[in-house]
């Protein structure tokens, strides 16, 4: 297991616990672009050998999970994929970005609804996978991760918060052999 760590920076957000997160902010107050759009992206990244990356974020504290993000407006899932690699990693997908044909409709928990339009409940998250040689630095986003972790699956899966996440990084090292 390799482990990189950014520091506590947890300790320095407000409202890392995932009850309070946004509060004080008022949905009503943002403007439809502000809004995030109920569309997001899961791209699970692993090496051929089976060692899968996951990300530590800053808010809420202690939560594990793939490359993840919503799709800004006009942008594909496959296009926000690829971006969000990047940003996330600092790694280009380039053509290396697989579509994994799976969506999962999952409610949006009620701390982080604010973030989107009024009555917004669910989101629909789509699923690529993105497979490397090897193992790779990563040049985490501060705001967003702090520490970043390659695992095997079974260890990855156990690790991270999101069932999603979970079902994702399973089905692809059941798919790798």
């Amino acid at each position: 297991m390799r482990r990189f760590e950014f520091g506590r920076m947890s300790d320095l957000v407000a409202g890392s616990d995932p009850e309070t997160l946004g509060q004080g902010e008022d949905a009503s107050a943002k403007s439809h672009e502000e809004r995030k759009r109920p569309q997001s992206v899961l791209v699970v990244i692993c090496t051929r050998r089976g060692d899968f990356l996951l990300l530590r974020r800053t808010r809420p504290a202690g939560f594990w999970q793939s490359v993840t993000g919503s799709l800004s407006p006009g942008e594909t899932p496959r296009s926000a994929a690829a971006r969000e690699v990047r940003e996330e990693t600092g790694i280009l997908a380039g053509g290396g970005l697989v579509d994994m044909r799976r969506s999962t409709l999952f409610p949006i928990i009620p701390a982080w609804r604010r973030r989107y339009g009024p009555n917004i409940c669910f989101n629909r998250e789509y699923r690529f996978a993105l497979v490397l040689d090897s193992q790779r630095f990563v040049r985490l986003n501060p705001r967003e991760h702090q520490e970043y972790l390659w695992l095997p699956a079974r260890e990855a899966a156990e690790l991270t918060g999101s069932w999603t996440n979970r079902d994702a990084i399973l089905d692809l090292a059941a798919v790798l052999g």
